[in-house]
């Protein structure tokens, strides 16, 4: 192929080669697997340059975003569970994806539906910020549930706040009214 696209057919490689010197350009083999290969004939350097700076552009455009884990207990106090649960909505509103690990200890695995309550409870004081990406699934004496920030949430509890008292907060209120306290565990 030449330098503006158009394919010249199969020529001897002494020839090709010719062409390029001619040209004061290099040719490239861009096909090897082809019967027969095929080659262009282009400015080795600048093409090399060119594709650095596309690939430093994509690595510019792409977004970093990281996955933080919060680590809670079946038997919580509401207060831990409050202020944990605060910091998730933080790292949620922050743009992070939050892994939330409930961990057994002995024979608490026989009670995942302690974890579960947990989990549900979590949920609901963040549902304005995120979206469940993996459901809770038990994974050995972890329960483990991933949780996504949902940006259209996000923008539409701004703009419900905006309307209603005045500018808009930015995530989280560390003044947030705690969340009603679990139900006591009966023993049995």
């Amino acid at each position: 192929m030449s330098p503006d696209g158009t394919q010249l057919g199969i020529k001897p490689l002494p020839e090709a080669l010719h062409m390029a010197r001619e040209l004061d350009l290099d040719l490239v083999e861009v096909a090897p697997q082809a019967n027969p290969p095929v080659c262009k004939i282009l400015d080795y350097g600048k093409w090399k340059y060119e594709a650095a700076q596309r690939d430093k552009e994509s690595r510019r455009k792409t977004s970093n975003i990281s996955i933080k884990e919060m680590k809670y207990r079946p038997k919580i106090g509401t207060g831990d569970l409050d202020t944990k649960t605060r910091n998730v909505a933080k790292f949620l509103s922050e743009g992070h994806k939050v892994k939330i690990t409930i961990m057994f200890r002995g024979r608490e695995v026989a009670h995942p539906e302690l974890g579960m309550k947990i989990l549900d409870r979590i949920h609901e004081n963040v549902q304005q910020w995120a979206k469940v990406e993996a459901a809770p699934k038990l994974d050995g004496r972890n329960m483990v549930m991933v949780l996504a920030p949902d940006k259209r949430a996000q923008a539409a509890a701004k703009a419900e706040t905006a309307g209603s008292n005045g500018p808009a907060p930015e995530g989280p209120q560390d003044d947030a009214a705690p969340a009603p306290a679990p139900p006591a565990n009966e023993e049995s």
